[in-house]
């Protein structure tokens, strides 16, 4: 009789944390961003000047919006511990990603070196690897992955499966949940979720971004490629102009 009792007593106990379970489908999610902007930069004397009058860390914060299987995301503000000058902070305000995840394709605007180019295409795989690691942010329990951008490049990602979207800041996504703590070591930066608000209710400002031209990521690759094909190609610190080079072009197509 006990016995009995006692799996009724856990039989309503699941079923009740089943219930109470609310998974989010729509709402707005709030990152801080930050990037250890002097060690993106290079060891030349023009940098080494500058760095003298830059912060530590670019901050700023973006927001993440999104129902119907649909996001887009976008800059809001810089942190007032940011001091950067204006056209280091161009790009980021410029830029924005636009996702359709159940049609597989996104939109994107990214400045480029003082350009803007819309990119659009078929949403990018990113070979991911889940761990068994979790942690909790901003009120959710996330679970770790590991994936690889760009080829080579590293990124280490706290997902939940209890906002269903399979999103993430910039162009990072493709786990079962949404991604809410990002960091990528070779860009020296990280994304956090600070905040996420599930009273969210405008659908309309979701859409593909307009554009009288649009790429293909193929195409816009090799343009971008040909034009700045002398841009690190100065002194005799090969390894550090590879460097650079790199750097320019993993922040151009994230």
């Amino acid at each position: 009789m006990k016995s009995i009792f006692y799996f009724l007593t856990i039989l309503m106990f699941m079923t009740a944390t089943a219930w109470s379970q609310q998974f989010v489908d729509k709402a707005v999610i709030e990152y801080e961003v930050s990037t250890n902007l002097k060690k993106t930069m290079s060891n030349d004397n023009w940098d080494e000047m500058m760095k003298e009058n830059l912060s530590d860390l670019k901050i700023s914060y973006f927001t993440y919006s999104f129902e119907n299987n649909k996001s887009i995301y976008k800059f809001d503000r810089w942190s007032p511990k940011t001091k950067i000058p204006k056209y280091k902070k161009d790009a980021d305000e410029e830029s924005v990603w636009y996702f359709d995840f159940e049609a597989g394709k996104m939109s994107m605007q990214k400045q480029i070196a003082g350009t803007n180019f819309v990119i659009a295409d078929s949403i990018s795989d990113i070979e991911w690897k889940i761990t068994n690691e979790n942690r909790e942010i901003a009120g959710y329990n996330c679970r770790k992955a590991v994936g690889k951008i760009m080829g080579d490049v590293y990124v280490f990602a706290f997902y939940t499966d209890d906002i269903t979207i399979s999103g993430g800041p910039c162009s990072i996504n493709g786990l079962p949940g949404m991604i809410l703590g990002v960091t990528i070591p070779r860009l020296y930066t990280s994304f956090i979720a600070t905040k996420v608000d599930a009273s969210f209710n405008n659908a309309s400002e979701i859409k593909p971004i307009a554009a009288k031209k649009t790429y293909d990521l193929v195409s816009l690759k090799s343009l971008i490629k040909e034009k700045t094909k002398d841009w690190y190609s100065y002194g005799d610190d090969k390894e550090e102009n590879k460097r650079q080079s790199d750097l320019f072009f993993w922040n151009s197509f994230l």
